[in-house]
């Protein structure tokens, strides 16, 4: 043990004779052991002989002494040290005196090392905490990898990112651009070694050929640290030597500089994935079609979405911090409400247990409202429609069943003709309803060939004239007109039912005139009357099922409201169009467009 020690290690007995003088001491003093013991070592400067014996004192009365002072070396060098005596005990007595020396400029040294470690450390300190202070992930590589140099002297730096089974370089320092992105095979390389070890891994300058880092001229040694997110391992940070070798407190750092990269690295991207998340919520916050609203403890909106916008016609600016304009229902219950613009919502709630916040989801209903509503008015419609005919079927039939022999041969075939009529209109409310049921499961079925719409139109306005006696009917088609493409008994239900409702809708007569011509490479028909109109915002709403917007009392033309959507259904089933419009004078104009059998676009498949 004293022949180990970096000490120098004197003990004499109390006349001063050297007792042990180790291989230190030899060193120090210039004197061998063989020439010092037994005899007193002639280390002591004359000049500090008095202190020399005054220091022996008080160690023999019981203190221990250290002290820097001055010793001859063997050659006469005056050596500057420090020595720590103690006593030399043989039981209670004092035997002698221990004396260790070492030189002054080691201590010098030695604090110099801690001084460069403690502003080293207290540097490493500000470098984390400006790279924590950085929340750009390309950034935060590029600063950790600029810091490794000055904290660890290193030539240049990288960082490596873990990718699956690969390792890419994806920042680097004082190295060319051209290295960025080169990629190696994780477990063949020295950040497989250093998952494997667990150690920070160095390479010596002999085991550095083919490596990329190669391209740092000079390299010679090669040490990396870890860097952890989460406890698991992202990637590795190098340090690149080509000038100056590094010692235990450079790898130190290089391992905390590493350790803290992984903490910011995972800040970085903990706050990437945070305003990747809140984008996401934006965009599906703002993208919704439902109106979306986040409400505080107190029921004041917080936030409030486009859509929130347009179904309640209120501006975000206008209803932040202020309460919703329409009631809120209990958390998971739903509440349907009729705003002031006449619009309807279904309006639920949810609570954020961790905030006390209320997310509000609303949507427009209206149209399902009105179905709804239209529904209902159909069920009525359809009841009394069947069973106004099929009372008098019924009255008519148990007049002639009962009373057969009693009523002249008139009065029976009268009785007749109305159980026949009736029938009819049965029949064609029955048609209706089955036509409409297929248009609304798209399931209408149409030839595809070409007939003459001049004939349809004329055999579907034959006989109207003389079924009443207050409207007048006029036919104008022009020679030439040519053949269309489509179904010509699809196309006779369209004609019918455009033709019974421009009766139907001019209760006080005129004239009902049909017209048709070429145009735009398709042939158009339109059926003109005088009758109560179709108010704007009505004229596509008369295309719906179970709608009827007629003014005033909405059940005096009769009907279920599928006339209309029939005619749609099968005229865009032909490849065709039917719309409606005003009529200069007053009344309706409704007009059909079907395709030319001779124009060359004429071959839209059918639905």
């Amino acid at each position: 043990m004293l022949d180990s020690s970096p000490n120098a290690v004197v003990a004499f007995d109390r006349d001063q004779s050297v007792l042990v003088w180790n291989a230190a001491a030899e060193r120090l003093f210039g004197w061998s052991a063989e020439e010092m013991l037994g005899r007193r070592a002639p280390i002591v400067p004359e000049e500090l002989t008095a202190e020399h014996h005054a220091v022996l004192e008080r160690v023999r009365t019981g203190e221990q002494v250290s002290l820097r002072t001055k010793r001859v070396r063997g050659d006469g060098e005056l050596l500057d040290v420090r020595v720590d005596i103690s006593a030399l005990l043989t039981g209670s007595a004092v035997a002698g005196y221990v004396c260790v020396y070492h030189l002054v400029r080691m201590d010098d040294a030695a604090k110099n090392r801690m001084a460069r470690r403690a502003r080293l450390v207290r540097r490493l300190t500000d470098v984390v905490g400006d790279i924590n202070a950085e929340l750009d992930l390309p950034a935060v590589l590029e600063r950790i990898t600029a810091s490794l140099t000055e904290l660890t002297g290193a030539d240049a730096g990288g960082f490596v990112l873990i990718d699956g089974e690969r390792v890419r370089l994806v920042s680097t320092y004082q190295l060319p651009r051209t290295l960025q992105d080169s990629t190696a095979d994780l477990h063949s390389s020295l950040v497989g070694k250093l998952l494997r070890t667990g150690k920070t891994v160095m390479l010596e300058s002999q085991e550095l050929d083919g490596l990329v880092w190669a391209e740092l001229k000079g390299l010679h040694t090669i040490a990396l640290g870890l860097a952890a997110v989460g406890g698991r391992p992202y990637g590795a940070l190098y340090a690149l030597f080509a000038k100056r070798k590094p010692g235990h407190l450079e790898l130190e750092l290089l391992e905390l500089l590493a350790g803290h990269a992984g903490i910011a690295v995972g800040n970085a991207v903990a706050y990437q994935d945070a305003v990747r998340q809140r984008a996401y919520e934006r965009a599906v916050f703002d993208a919704s079609a439902d109106g979306i609203a986040v409400l505080d403890d107190e029921g004041r909106v917080l936030r409030w979405n486009p859509a929130a916008v347009e179904l309640t016609a209120v501006p975000a600016e206008t209803v932040i911090g202020q309460k919703p304009p329409f009631p809120l229902p209990a958390p998971g219950e739903k509440l349907t409400f009729q705003l002031d613009t006449g619009r309807w919502l279904d309006v639920v709630s949810a609570q954020i247990e961790e905030t006390g916040e209320l997310v509000v989801d609303f949507r427009d209903v209206t149209a399902a409202k009105e179905l709804e509503e239209a529904k209902d008015l159909f069920l009525a419609t359809t009841s009394h429609e069947l069973r106004t005919p099929i009372t008098i079927v019924r009255g008519f039939a148990s007049t002639l069943d009962t009373r057969w022999d009693k009523l002249s041969d008139a009065e029976r075939r009268s009785a007749v003709h109305t159980i026949a009529e009736r029938s009819r209109s049965l029949g064609q409310l029955m048609d209706h309803l089955l036509l409409g049921a297929r248009a609304g499961a798209e399931e209408q079925a149409v030839r595809d060939e070409p007939f003459d719409l001049a004939e349809r139109v004329h055999a579907a306005t034959l006989g109207l004239p003389v079924l009443s006696d207050e409207h007048r009917v006029e036919v104008s088609i022009g020679a030439g007109l040519p053949p269309v493409r489509g179904d010509a008994l699809a196309t006779d239900i369209v004609l019918g039912q455009l033709l019974e409702n421009a009766f139907k809708y001019s209760p006080k007569g005129g004239l009902i005139r049909v017209a048709a011509w070429p145009e735009n490479g398709g042939v158009t028909v339109v059926v003109d009357d005088e009758g109560v109109g179709i108010a704007p915002s009505d004229r596509e709403r008369v295309f719906e099922r179970f709608v009827q917007v007629d003014s005033g009392d909405r059940r005096r033309f009769g009907g279920v409201g599928l006339g209309l959507y029939i005619v749609r259904s099968l005229a865009r089933a032909q490849g065709g169009e039917v719309s409606a419009h005003p009529r200069p004078d007053g009344g309706t104009r409704m007009k059909l467009v079907l395709r030319s059998a001779s124009f060359i676009g004429s071959d839209t498949p059918m639905r």
